[in-house]
């Protein structure tokens, strides 16, 4: 097999950086309509038939021979098995992983809040986990075990009462560490169905399959679609777009590290974005040269050229701080800061999804072990969305309690805004509780 790179090397003191750097960030996952009349076709069959719409869609797109919903559910005893299938080690790095991002999301937890103003009024939040919670995993060889300890656990810290699973099993194949990773991390129920009649199913609800309250989890193009169909009828985490990697270094970090910190992402698939920055145009010129020396020992070194050819690039700046300016202008989902100092400059970061400080801090421990979450936001939308945590399985309820003094002063305020608004009722409504003027 031939592999070779041909990765974009753009300058920032060109005039047109900028044209030229929007073209390489530009992605649409918007699909296309044929996609979206399947998947709300889809939808539709599972809202009419339920339980034997999945069974039929299970059987047509997934190969496996199931004659009723029955075949497609795995209890807790099945993922209990899955622990003793796989290797020590595993099982081993699996509960390591899992307690050091329990540990993290366990400070992310909110906590309601109260306070008394002086006439006795009371105001406040009531915090309150989710009734449920589901888990979309991709199924087969495409299998993210590390990605159920990521979308599960917050939900669990959060006070989730039941997380339910969907998880395709192509062919009959089951993925034995991704079993396991669920018994792990406390999944309640697992369901072996996937794509848009999982999404709906867990949406709308069938005979078998509860209806949760928010959906959380990567998929396809048409899981993707699916989520954006079923938003306002459940919540979703976000719509996530290819993987991405930006590296920031001074040029003093091994080049190979920093060839295979951005193969790390683009081996994800062939729209994966990997992105370095620096100043020291011959240390681009040395990680060029790793890229090349190192591709052909990739297992998906097809994939990593596709990536690196079509989306990635070398990119040289005046200076660490116009880098950290490029930094802010992409809002990647992975930045990793390579520098000597890193403290000294993430003041300056604004929009990043997650940040690895340090030379030895590889977005691959992110992905794993570290703790934090690695559901981040992509496609720039770090400039206005973060990692997903405890508190997207908490909703906030408003607390107000007027005590009588209090509703008499709130009532005055009200009456002019609401009259102002020409609304009489809510005038009226606030006006009777004025002391010495019931009967308004």
């Amino acid at each position: 097999m031939t592999v070779s790179t041909a990765i974009a090397r753009l300058n920032a003191a060109d005039q047109d950086f900028a044209r030229h750097l929007d073209h390489l960030l530009s992605w649409e996952s918007v699909s296309d309509d044929a996609v979206n009349q399947r998947v709300l076709d889809i939808i539709k069959a599972v809202r009419e038939r339920g339980d034997a719409a999945l069974v039929e869609f299970t059987q047509r797109f997934d190969g496996v021979d199931a004659t009723s919903i029955n075949d497609l559910i795995l209890d807790r005893a099945r993922l209990e098995l899955a622990l003793t299938r796989i290797t020590p080690v595993q099982r081993e790095a699996l509960e390591k992983a899992a307690n050091r991002v329990r540990i993290y999301h366990e400070r992310q937890k909110q906590d309601s809040w109260q306070y008394t103003e002086a006439d006795g009024t009371v105001l406040g939040q009531k915090v309150t986990p989710l009734d449920r919670a589901g888990l979309y995993v991709p199924g087969g060889k495409a299998s993210y075990p590390s990605s159920v300890l990521m979308n599960a656990i917050p939900a669990k810290v959060a006070g989730v009462s039941e997380v339910v699973m969907v998880v395709p099993t192509p062919r009959g194949e089951v993925n034995e560490l991704v079993l396991a990773a669920a018994c792990i991390a406390g999944v309640d129920r697992v369901f072996t169905i996937g794509g848009a009649q999982a999404v709906a199913a867990l949406a709308y609800g069938t005979e078998s399959v509860p209806q949760v309250d928010k959906i959380v989890g990567p998929g396809n193009i048409y899981v993707a679609t699916a989520k954006r169909h079923v938003f306002g009828q459940v919540g979703i985490d976000m719509i996530a777009g290819p993987s991405e990697i930006l590296v920031v270094c001074d040029g003093q970090t091994d080049p190979d590290w920093i060839a295979m910190d951005l193969f790390s992402q683009a081996e994800h698939d062939e729209d994966a974005q990997a992105i370095l920055v620096s100043p020291d145009a011959e240390f681009l010129d040395r990680v060029a040269a790793s890229i090349d020396k190192l591709l052909p020992t990739m297992e998906r070194a097809e994939i990593i050229e596709k990536s690196i050819n079509g989306r990635g690039a070398l990119i040289q700046v005046r200076d660490m701080q116009q880098a950290i300016e490029v930094a802010n202008r992409i809002a990647p989902e992975h930045l990793e800061l390579s520098v000597a100092d890193p403290q000294a400059w993430l003041p300056q970061i604004r929009h990043a999804g997650a940040i690895f400080m340090g030379r030895h801090t590889s977005e691959a421990l992110g992905d794993y072990c570290a703790g934090p979450n690695h559901v981040l936001p992509t496609s720039g939308t770090a400039r206005f969305s973060s990692p997903l945590g405890v508190y997207d399985f908490q909703k906030r309820s408003s607390i107000i309690f007027c005590s009588e003094q209090g509703a008499s002063e709130l009532g005055h305020t009200a009456s002019v805004l609401a009259r102002g608004e020409s609304l009489t009722a809510h005038a009226r409504s606030a006006e009777y509780r004025i002391l010495n003027e019931k009967g308004n």
